[in-house]
């Protein structure tokens, strides 16, 4: 496997089945924008604070969920609806928004020291939303598989996930002038982006499901 592989098969699997992750993620991408926009509003800062954090940690884990399980099923030849996948994923709410609630804790805190820290952090748990959807694991079993199966993963993962998100990083700095300029512009934008970034876990999947479960050497 190398990173522009995996990248042309997500790519393929997201632009192959967009008329179906529109209506099963955009909804919830757009309420998330809106909601973190009017906790901006109100706050008087254009960043992303605490409680714009908390409203992320809401939608965050069903429309993820969504994604996964929607992989999930085309990977094993099932096919749900999506009143029937929304439902699943509000199922696995309470555990995926306390995985994604401490995921989120332990890459701020990374990122606090230097950066590099928190990206390690990021790679490192790639795998534990597919791990406590896939795998039923609770939170915490999920992230502590995650450090083991990204073993000898790890820049395979990094390069990947540059690839994907350097483009978004670059953006950002545009899209808070915007916020500030035009709220409603700035949803819209926030909602592009955050529907892009599906194509992270689309790939992420794809090198989850590729690599074999065994021990290896630590990264």
């Amino acid at each position: 496997m190398n990173p522009i592989s995996i990248l042309r098969d997500a790519w393929y699997f997201y632009s192959r089945h967009i008329g179906a992750l529109l209506p099963l993620c955009l909804p919830w991408i757009v309420f998330e924008s809106l909601v973190q926009q009017q906790i901006n509003q109100a706050s008087g800062s254009p960043q992303i604070g605490p409680w714009g954090l908390a409203a992320g940690l809401v939608f965050y884990p069903i429309y993820t969920a969504s994604l996964i399980l929607y992989m999930s099923d085309r990977g094993e030849g099932r096919q749900r609806g999506m009143g029937e996948l929304w439902n699943a994923a509000l199922r696995l709410w309470p555990a995926f928004a306390l995985l994604s609630a401490l995921t989120s804790l332990l890459i701020v805190i990374g990122l606090s020291l230097l950066i590099l820290p928190g990206i390690y952090v990021m790679i490192k748990l790639a795998f534990a939303e597919f791990l406590l959807i896939g795998n039923g694991l609770r939170p915490i079993d999920a992230m502590r598989e995650s450090f083991r199966r990204t073993n000898g993963h790890f820049f395979l993962l990094l390069l990947t996930a540059l690839a994907i998100l350097m483009p978004v990083w670059l953006a950002d700095g545009w899209v808070t002038q915007v916020s500030q300029e035009s709220p409603l512009y700035a949803v819209l934008l926030n909602s592009i982006s955050g529907f892009f970034q599906l194509l992270l876990t689309v790939a992420a999947y794809r090198i989850f499901i590729l690599c074999p479960d065994e021990e290896l050497p630590p990264a």
